[in-house]
């Protein structure tokens, strides 16, 4: 008979993302009022807010999909919730942190959850709600945490009430990246395309900082790093600028979905010059990275392709005066040896040294020589002497680099 356990973790990793995604908005969200903040993921809590590297506020997130269910007193996601509070900080300390429950759920009327909503807070109804549910419901799922709840002294049940808060209704997972883009909006650059590239750098420095909490390499993420961090993304689409949105993680990942350019024109080109495995590596991946950066700024409107084809006709143009200054000194009777020590002399000339750049404050030297190679790819620039003839019978399939 087939298994009726399920192994569908999508719920769960839906809500891992929702709790990494919230904590940006809430960062952004509650930098005013903490300027001084920072936000940790799985530490104190699912979030948490701290200052001076103390908890202030411990947020558990949760996240119903679709769900036309209210949150009630008896509720599993609100018993797990406390009995996860009692758990990490002492109930009856009435200096402890504030104690946020962050849901997608509506609180339903008349319930505790309501009456401990942060705009209408009634923190005595909300205890006396909750002692009721405790004693009254009969749910094997609750009677741990219902049991330790009631095990508290009035005194420590009314201080953990009185910390507590309700944020229902909020944003489901497809709404939080409007949301954030939101509160950045008088700091995004003009035009669609650029925005999007914008928030696509940022959310992917913001997943890097995740992972980094995750595994304990860091244990929060400060107002004023974000800040920083969305300042500098912005400098970059300033009109002598660019941003760089194409990584050398992006390579890897490309060779490992089976990009492979062993038998491009370009590769070729540098074998010809008996360039060795290693910078035959290098130049792949400045090709991959300069060729998709270019799409990416074009697609994203950032460039137009007429400012592409005038930057890489400035590249020809340099080109052009030093191949021609390598032929003519080269002797009438120079060995292959000789042609090959010519071109790659030619090949690290040009590209170590950037005198043509696509905008003035943009100096990224990868993509630099990953333009060359593209312009090597399409024959348009080449390394060896007799670069064009070895072109033309690659074409046909006569020589073999």
């Amino acid at each position: 008979m087939p298994s009726q356990v399920s192994h569908d973790a999508s719920a769960s990793a839906l809500g891992y993302l929702y709790q990494a995604k919230w904590a940006l908005l809430e960062l952004l969200r509650g930098s005013f009022e903490r300027p001084d903040g920072a936000i940790s993921l799985e530490l104190h809590d699912d979030v948490a807010w701290e200052v001076a590297d103390r908890p202030v506020d411990l947020l558990q997130t949760k996240l119903h999909q679709r769900s036309t269910r209210t949150l009630g007193d008896r509720d599993d996601d609100l018993w797990r919730t406390i009995r996860s509070w009692m758990d990490t900080h002492d109930p009856g300390d009435a200096e402890g942190p504030w104690l946020t429950l962050v849901t997608t759920q509506q609180a339903r009327e008349g319930s505790a959850a309501a009456a401990l909503r942060s705009t209408s807070r009634d923190p005595a109804a909300a205890l006396r709600r909750l002692e009721s549910a405790a004693s009254d419901s009969k749910s094997k799922d609750t009677a741990e945490a219902r049991a330790r709840f009631l095990a508290l002294s009035a005194g420590e049940r009314a201080t953990f009430i009185q910390r507590m808060r309700v944020i229902d209704g909020t944003l489901g997972i497809d709404d939080l990246d409007s949301a954030v883009r939101k509160q950045l909006l008088f700091t995004l650059p003009s035009g669609e395309g650029a925005q999007t590239a914008f928030m696509q750098q940022l959310w992917a420095w913001w997943y890097d900082q995740v992972v980094e909490m995750l595994q304990k390499r860091r244990t929060s993420v400060s107002v004023g790093s974000v800040h920083r961090r969305v300042e500098q993304i912005r400098d970059d689409y300033a009109a002598d600028r660019l941003p760089t949105l194409v990584e050398r993680s992006d390579w890897k990942a490309a060779q490992r979905r089976g990009t492979v350019y062993d038998d491009r024109c370009f590769v070729h080109q540098l074998r010809w010059v008996n360039l060795g495995r290693p910078e035959l590596e290098k130049a792949m991946m400045d090709y991959y990275r300069a060729y998709t950066q270019a799409v990416a700024w074009a697609t994203n409107d950032l460039i137009g392709l007429d400012e592409l084809g005038k930057y890489q006709a400035d590249l020809i143009d340099e080109w052009e005066r030093l191949f021609a200054r390598m032929v003519r000194r080269l002797p009438a009777d120079a060995g292959e040896q000789e042609r090959q020590d010519a071109g790659e002399e030619l090949l690290w000339q040009v590209l170590d040294s950037v005198t043509v750049r696509i905008r003035d404050q943009y100096d990224q030297v990868f993509f630099h020589r990953g333009q060359h190679h593209c312009l090597a790819d399409e024959a348009r620039v080449g390394w060896h002497p007799e670069f064009v003839q070895r072109v033309q019978e690659l074409t046909v399939g006569s020589v073999r680099a």
